[in-house]
């Protein structure tokens, strides 16, 4: 048995994905879609494969329902395999009847679950990060260094460093000291020089905070130890380190290469059209360690009279005389005619409809899914089985940064237009 055998990944699947809305209104984070493809979830779980770590817990509390198809769909592992990818649900007993109340507590319910797995080692990971890491890596460092937990961690600017969980350490790399999103001159104590992380003295000056990721490699047992020290504790950040590093032996693991956290919409807008760039930052083109999801035995784009640049099309599409920049194209897209797609993610459809669906909805004066003739759209999404007529233009022409409309057929978030999933915005409609 090798010493990876005994290792379990938990990915946590977030609370209910507020700063994400409406993009969370019917589906968990996890389950959002990403790249055109994929979904939010392929990620941490496809570096989880490529690791050969292959048991795997996502636990989830809010609409799971699109999650749990999509995971059932996509995972299976050979009947003569120990690997499965299992979605935990919140569930009330009669030891706990609330649901998970934060990071910590969702792993404190979940423990049962592991009793017969012999697990010595947890991998806990987040749900809606964009990155890719071979986790063996993050496993040596944890047991070359004897410790009982690693905390992954990434060097940040300052501008964006009180947003996490900040850290220090000591010349070996043990963490001396944990503050969760500090502020003012608590922020400010905690910088560091990267440069003793092999950061180069330009971008140590850049970098100068370590900021935890939000994963981490726990001894099981002394995680046990620690869940129960106080029931109180619910969150990782908060409670389970700080008290971790005055009483166990706690390391740090630098990473150094892209790592996203998608947890706001402006963050999730922006990474997405960066992987329709020409070189993004994070490219899903590696073979040696490829991001997995679910075969849809879709055929492959058909596009006619189309001048697209920059962008990403998936398969299953139907273009017919677009205009298309900096845009991610989903999945069985139909979009019509002089319609432009500017700095926009389309998300696509879940389903084809046929000649004589499209022609029933037209004649009740309803758009069929896709997009219509000479429809404009930019510095939008727009979710999946959306219908948008004719002669629409969605480009937020008063610069509006906040708008939640009363009809729910739109949003306006840092800006961005949003349409939600199964929304009708009708011929002629400006925003």
């Amino acid at each position: 048995m090798g010493q990876y055998d005994n290792v379990v990944a938990v990915v946590l699947g977030g609370g209910a994905g507020s700063r994400l809305f409406p993009l969370t209104h019917e589906r968990s984070k996890p389950a959002v879609p990403l790249g055109g493809t994929y979904r939010l979830i392929d990620v941490p779980v496809s570096n989880c494969i490529n690791s050969n770590i292959t048991q795997i817990f996502v636990l989830t509390q809010y609409n799971s329902a699109s999650l749990n198809r999509h995971i059932s769909r996509t995972y299976r592992f050979s009947s003569f395999s120990t690997g499965f990818v299992e979605v935990l649900a919140a569930e009330q007993t009669k030891d706990n009847p609330e649901w998970f109340q934060g990071t910590a507590d969702a792993v404190r319910q979940m423990l049962p679950h592991l009793r017969d797995w012999h697990v010595d080692t947890l991998l806990i990971l987040s749900g809606d990060h964009l990155y890719r890491m071979d986790y063996r890596k993050f496993l040596d460092r944890h047991f070359s260094t004897g410790a009982d937990l690693t905390v992954s961690v990434v060097p940040c600017r300052p501008d964006e460093a009180g947003e996490f969980g900040l850290l220090k350490t000591d010349p070996q790399g043990a963490i001396v000291e944990f503050k969760e999103k500090p502020k003012g001159a608590d922020l400010e104590q905690m910088r560091v020089d990267t440069t003793n992380f092999g950061l180069d003295p330009e971008s140590a000056v850049k970098r100068p905070f370590l900021a935890s990721m939000g994963i981490y490699v726990f001894n099981y047992n002394k995680l046990v130890d620690l869940l129960k020290m106080d029931s109180s504790w619910v969150d990782f950040g908060r409670e389970i380190i700080p008290a971790a590093i005055d009483k166990y032996n706690v390391q740090a693991h630098l990473f150094k290469d892209y790592w996203e956290d998608i947890g706001t919409i402006k963050a999730f807008y922006e990474a997405n059209l960066d992987l329709a760039s020409p070189l993004p930052k994070f490219n899903f083109f590696n073979a040696e360690s490829p991001i997995y999801t679910r075969s849809r035995y879709l055929p492959p784009s058909k596009m006619q009279d189309c001048d697209i640049d920059n962008s990403m099309v998936s398969e299953g599409c139907i273009l017919n005389g677009v205009k298309a920049r900096r845009s991610i194209i989903g999945l069985r897209c139909r979009i019509d005619q002089g319609t432009t797609i500017e700095d926009s993610i389309i998300m696509g459809s879940d389903f084809l409809e046929s000649i004589e669906e499209m022609r029933e909805k037209m004649s009740a004066g309803k758009p069929p899914i896709g997009i219509g003739r000479n429809t404009v759209i930019k510095r939008a999404i727009i979710d999946k089985n959306v219908r948008i007529g004719n002669n629409v233009r969605l480009v937020n022409k008063d610069g509006i940064e906040h708008l939640d409309h009363e009809s729910k057929s739109f949003y306006i978030r840092e800006g961005i237009i949003i349409v939600p999933k199964n929304a009708t915005i009708p011929d002629g409609t400006e925003i």
